[in-house]
């Protein structure tokens, strides 16, 4: 899963207007943070967000697929953020917010179990 050091740089310039975002690096990709908040991933130069049953319909009606790391088609929570989006700001924004949203509340569900 590696991620060139140009397209890590491309994405988080292209994120700035969602707030602070850090990058850690992390079994060959890179996990991108807003706060503690954990809501993307950088794997073989593609973006996913982070995604629950409120903003997997965005990803659905653009035709992105989920992120599959397992050799057996196992899939992760994270979808792929289309090209379009990814190179237009104001709406990656949007999306963003959603995903930084989306594990906002997967880490209070897990702090109430």
């Amino acid at each position: 899963m590696p991620v060139s050091p140009g397209y890590n740089s491309f994405v988080i310039e292209q994120l700035e207007r969602v707030g602070s975002i850090t990058s850690k690096r992390m079994f060959g990709g890179v996990g991108l943070y807003a706060d503690e908040f954990f809501f993307a991933l950088i794997a073989e130069d593609r973006l996913y967000f982070k995604v629950d049953d409120s903003n997997r319909p965005d990803f659905e009606a653009a035709d992105m697929g989920a992120f599959e790391p397992y050799a057996d088609g196992r899939t992760m929570k994270y979808f792929e953020v289309p090209i379009d989006v990814l190179e237009d700001p104001d709406e990656l924004k949007v999306w963003a917010r959603k995903a930084i949203n989306v594990a906002r509340n997967a880490k209070k569900g897990k702090k109430r179990r």
